[in-house]
């Protein structure tokens, strides 16, 4: 059997199993409330804000662990088998929080959580590099990463409506499951990479192989991978950590902070949280898809990887910047800032993409996951220090908030311009 467009269906079920990803990690934030919302996850145990921080700050430990962890991980048992782990991990980690009693039990479970969610990043760079050409990857990324917002979009209605017809413990349950269901499709489909998967039709492989780099082109499954110290040896490797130290800030306080913000400075409840809080996340979803597409179109024109990865990222971070400040200044009622919220995620996944693809840019397969994962635990380690501060300056504001990750815009983008003089393979 020969399948046309065999790796569109592979980062197709990626995008699944990044929907998948967000919805399980938003439930938490949608359903918790605080003392105020009747059966919400805060008022049940009798948790608090700063529990809240406590617990996202668990997390996303975990998850910057992940990352170094499961990018290793990947490049030495493949994507088939990493994805496997990864999301069988995360759907009982998700399912488990049906179980908790009190702060302590969801630590734990989110802590698993995070672990296990973490490998979904650098397990589709990799899948990525190794399923599509290098024109094409930015575009794939952008499908991949849209699923991280169509996940965000589903999430606040669907576990909204869950939580009002069954409850939260029940809500686990049900979202928890669809990881470990996504396992059956991934294996029947995804049997070997390009060079070996018995459906893949001549056409397909040839078109996937020589639009590689020479590097991944003569790799065999004896070649070895570099290590961190290897890896980081090259400057270009640095545009990869100091970038996403700067720009993960950004996406990661609207994913763990607008539904609290919304509960604090609007009165909101879970319902409305559900009703509002999935718009910003259809800017998203199309800045995924627009970024990948419109830095593919540059590469095609000019022959030029730099040029269409530095552009993208210049005009995405232009967009987020413009939106940050207008969150300032004009964000005074809920309509306003959800709308602008919208744009600045927009501009952040415009850019996002490509920033991600880069490791697939810079090196060959072997080394691919492990610069993916160090680059997201060094963001998120970022992210962990913003969670830490975030409750504290609320109590008075969130406007310093959004005036720090507006910095962080120019810090970001500057940082990638700076250590990747020229986007090629370093390895020659």
């Amino acid at each position: 059997m020969k399948v046309k467009g065999l790796r569109w269906m592979i980062i197709g079920l990626i995008f699944l199993a990044t929907v998948i990803n967000y919805i399980d990690r938003s439930a938490l934030s949608i359903m918790w409330g605080n003392e105020n919302v009747k059966g919400s996850i805060s008022q049940s145990l009798g948790l608090t804000k700063d529990d809240y921080g406590y617990i996202l700050n668990v997390f996303m430990v975990f998850y910057a662990l992940g990352q170094l962890f499961s990018g290793k991980l990947f490049d030495k048992v493949g994507t088939r088998i990493g994805y496997v782990i990864s999301i069988g991990v995360w759907g009982i980690s998700s399912f488990m929080h049906s179980t908790v009693r009190g702060l302590f039990s969801i630590a734990f479970f989110r802590s698993t959580l995070g672990l296990s969610e973490a490998g979904n990043w650098p397990g589709g760079v990799k899948s990525n590099a190794e399923w599509f050409p290098i024109k094409e990857r930015a575009i794939a990324q952008g499908l991949f990463n849209a699923g991280a917002s169509i996940g965000s979009v589903i999430a606040p209605p669907f576990i909204a409506a869950l939580f009002v017809a069954y409850g939260w413990r029940i809500t686990f349950m049900v979202v928890g499951s669809f990881g470990i269901l996504w396992i059956i499709p991934w294996l029947l489909i995804n049997k070997a990479g390009p060079k070996k998967h018995p459906w893949i039709t001549a056409e397909e492989q040839k078109y996937i192989l020589e639009g590689q780099s020479k590097a991944d082109q003569n790799a065999t499954e004896d070649t070895k991978g570099l290590s961190l110290k290897e890896i980081l040896s090259h400057r270009e490797s640095w545009a990869i950590v100091i970038g996403r130290l700067f720009l993960e800030p950004i996406w990661w306080l609207f994913v763990g902070w607008m539904p609290i913000y919304l509960f604090d400075v609007y009165g909101f409840d879970v319902k409305e949280v559900g009703m509002f809080a999935w718009v910003p996340y259809v800017g998203a979803a199309i800045g995924s898809i627009a970024g990948g597409y419109v830095s593919g179109k540059i590469i095609a024109r000019t022959n030029s990887i730099d040029k269409g990865r530095k552009t993208t990222i210049l005009i995405g971070g232009i967009i987020m910047l413009i939106g940050l400040i207008a969150t300032v200044l004009f964000a005074t009622t809920p309509e306003r800032f959800v709308s602008i919220v919208f744009v600045v995620l927009f501009g952040f996944q415009f850019s996002i993409g490509n920033v991600q693809t880069l490791p697939s840019d810079l090196f060959s397969g072997k080394s691919v996951g492990s610069l993916a994962g160090l680059g997201g635990m060094v963001g998120v380690f970022s992210v962990i220090i913003m969670n830490f501060l975030v409750p504290k300056i609320a109590v008075v504001s969130y406007t310093p908030i959004f005036i720090a990750i507006a910095v962080f815009v120019p810090l970001g983008i500057g940082a990638i311009y700076f250590f990747a003089r020229n986007i090629e393979s370093v390895e020659k």
